[in-house]
């Protein structure tokens, strides 16, 4: 990729701040602004028509955040993150390769971040590579999930967590269960297992995790294993150790 000809794609839920790059990128003609949104909706749409080479993203949006909107791109182009106050992002961001901007940041600063980003494409390096160990190091965090964001063709579907019934292990994705719907995400059952609320949630084996309010009997099946049942009538298998987490948070 030569330098001329990158084209970048601004999402921010804060016109201020879109304003911002617009004018920091006024000493930039080598930038081409193909777009700008104010949620990950209309940027997940933008990324698809528009294909960017880079990306300005916020973490903190309304409908989802920026890591949401990351977890169900397939490609991500060259990111460039910008947050106020997320210091669980920062610590992230120390140990992988992302650059972000923290809010309020000067022209010095963004053409610091511009820099890097432009001298990783030149070099060949990809949005996907850019993101990996970000991934990682925000996986490894203890951010407490209250709502799951999957791709569902060319949209977003948010599901709030209390809606959620059942995770099941499927190869390298998880299935995610509600009364309605059935929808597949592209993650570990341990991801889940770590991050969903310890109140509402239980590992019963290694290839499910089900919500505790949604069990409705619990019976032997061998003499070391047991199925239980949940209130839509879908049996589950039981581990040992599932068995020995169930007796601790039911008292039985």
């Amino acid at each position: 990729m030569q330098i001329n000809s990158i084209k970048a794609l601004i999402i921010d839920d804060e016109e201020l701040a879109r304003k911002i790059i617009l004018k920091y990128l006024e000493p930039h003609p080598e930038i081409t602004v193909v777009g700008e949104c104010e949620n990950g909706f209309d940027g997940l749409k933008a990324i698809g028509e528009h294909h960017p080479d880079l990306i300005f993203l916020d973490i903190q949006m309304p409908k989802i955040s920026g890591f949401e909107l990351l977890e169900v791109l397939d490609q991500p182009p060259m990111i460039i993150f910008s947050t106020a106050h997320d210091n669980y992002a920062l610590q992230a961001f120390e140990h992988s390769a992302v650059d972000y901007l923290l809010k309020p940041y000067s022209q010095k600063r963004f053409d610091e971040a511009l820099a890097k980003a432009s001298q990783r494409m030149i070099s060949g390096q990809t949005g996907q590579q850019q993101l990996t160990v970000l991934k990682e190091q925000l996986a490894t965090g203890q951010e407490t999930l209250n709502r799951i964001v999957v791709k569902t063709g060319n949209k977003l579907a948010v599901i709030p967590v209390e809606e959620i019934i059942l995770f099941e292990a499927a190869d390298d994705y998880v299935e995610i269960h509600t009364a309605r719907y059935r929808y597949i995400k592209q993650q570990s059952l341990t991801y889940f297992e770590n991050h969903l609320p310890k109140d509402r949630f239980i590992r019963v084996h290694r290839s499910f995790i089900v919500a505790v309010d949604e069990i409705s009997t619990i019976e032997p099946y061998t003499k070391e294993n047991y199925v239980l049942m949940l209130k839509n009538n879908r049996e589950i298998s039981v581990s040992r150790a599932g068995m020995k987490l169930l007796r601790e948070r039911l008292n039985i």
